[in-house]
C-alpha cells in the first residue's frame, strides 16, 4: 500500500486486537482470568481487545501465552501473514510447526550455504517456500505410507498367531 497506510497505527492495532481477541475466546477462558494471567488489569484487556487501546509487545505476547496459544507462532504469522492467518491457525500444530521452522531456517541456510549466503536473491524466495511446502507434503504422505505398511504389517502377525 502507498504511504505506508499498510502499517498504519490504527490498521496495525485493529488487526493485532482481532488476533488477541479470537486468542480469547478460543481459550474458552474468562476475561477476566486471561487478564490476571497476562499481567493487565479486565478493563485494559477489553480496551486492546476492542482495538480502542493498542498493546504493547509484551502484553501482546502474554496475552496470547494466557489464552494457550504459541505466542511467538501467532505473533509472527500476524507480521508475516496478516491476522486472518494467524487466526485461522489458532491452536493448531502449523503455527508451532511455523515458529519452529522460522528459528531453524535461518541457521538451516547458513550451515547449508556458508559463505554463499549473501548470493540468495529475494526473488527466489517464492519458488524456495513452494519446494519446501512439495517435500513436507511428500514426507508426510511417505509417513502415513510407512505407517499403513506397519499398521497392515502387525494386523497380519496378530492374525496369524490366531492361526
Amino acid at each position: 500500500m502507498a504511504g505506508g497506510a499498510e502499517f498504519s497505527e490504527e490498521r496495525t492495532r485493529a488487526g493485532l486486537a482481532r488476533l488477541l481477541a479470537a486468542a480469547v475466546q478460543a481459550s474458552g477462558r474468562p476475561k477476566c482470568e486471561v487478564a490476571a494471567n497476562a499481567g493487565l488489569h479486565k478493563d485494559a484487556l477489553r480496551r486492546v481487545l476492542q482495538g480502542d487501546r493498542g498493546a504493547t509487545l509484551g502484553e501482546a505476547m502474554r496475552v496470547l501465552e494466557a489464552s494457550g496459544v504459541a505466542p511467538k507462532a501467532h505473533l509472527l504469522l500476524y507480521l508475516v501473514c496478516g491476522s486472518d492467518q494467524a487466526i485461522d491457525w489458532l491452536r493448531s500444530d502449523l503455527a508451532e510447526f511455523f515458529q519452529e521452522f522460522s528459528a531453524e531456517f535461518p541457521l538451516a541456510l547458513q550451515r547449508s550455504l556458508g559463505d554463499q549466503v549473501g548470493d540468495v536473491k529475494p526473488r527466489w524466495a517464492k519458488g524456495a517456500a513452494n519446494r519446501v511446502a512439495r517435500i513436507l507434503s511428500d514426507h508426510i504422505m511417505e509417513l502415513e505410507r510407512k505407517d499403513e505398511f506397519l499398521g497392515n504389517f502387525f494386523a497380519g502377525e496378530k492374525g496369524r498367531a490366531c492361526d
